[in-house]
């Protein structure tokens, strides 16, 4: 039995990308009445069990409701998001250009490991693997780098 999937409107300002990427389909579906519900067993620690025995005494509802109103709580996006966002913000500085493999070389600039990648022909290649003496023969090291600007 397949189930459908009713999605939440969003704001016209909101881009669609980015919101399809965020949440996974299966996160963003609403629960409506007359979806069927999974019974599933879960282990708590006394001290969890105590408080949602307490948040259920308090809502004057049962503990099953009160961990389903928690998973909600946590499965819906703020208002928002879109708005204040740091991720969605401009860069400090925008005249800022990296490096052009900086993306698919990261591991280089970041950690200083070896280039994955690199230019050849006006295309992006596979890099020639390092020698096993690469870190500690300062000669093969640069006959190795040499070899590579060569290339290019």
């Amino acid at each position: 039995m397949k189930k459908k999937i009713t999605y939440r409107a969003g704001r016209a300002r909101r881009p669609q990308m980015l919101k399809d990427a965020c949440v996974a389909p299966s996160f963003s579906a609403e629960v409506t009445p007359s979806s069927p519900m999974v019974r599933t067993q879960i282990y708590l620690s006394q001290v969890e069990h105590e408080f949602i025995q307490t948040e259920a005494t308090r809502r004057d509802q049962p503990m099953a409701a009160v961990i389903r109103s928690f998973i909600d709580e946590k499965m819906t996006l703020p208002d928002d998001i879109w708005e204040n966002n740091p991720l969605l913000a401009p860069p400090a500085d925008p005249n800022f250009m990296g490096p052009e493999d900086g993306a698919i070389n990261h591991d280089h600039y970041v950690y200083g490991g070896p280039k994955k990648w690199m230019k050849r022909k006006g295309k992006w290649v596979e890099a020639p693997p390092l020698p096993d003496d690469y870190y500690t023969n300062a000669t093969g090291a640069a006959a190795y780098d040499r070899r590579l600007e060569e290339a290019k």
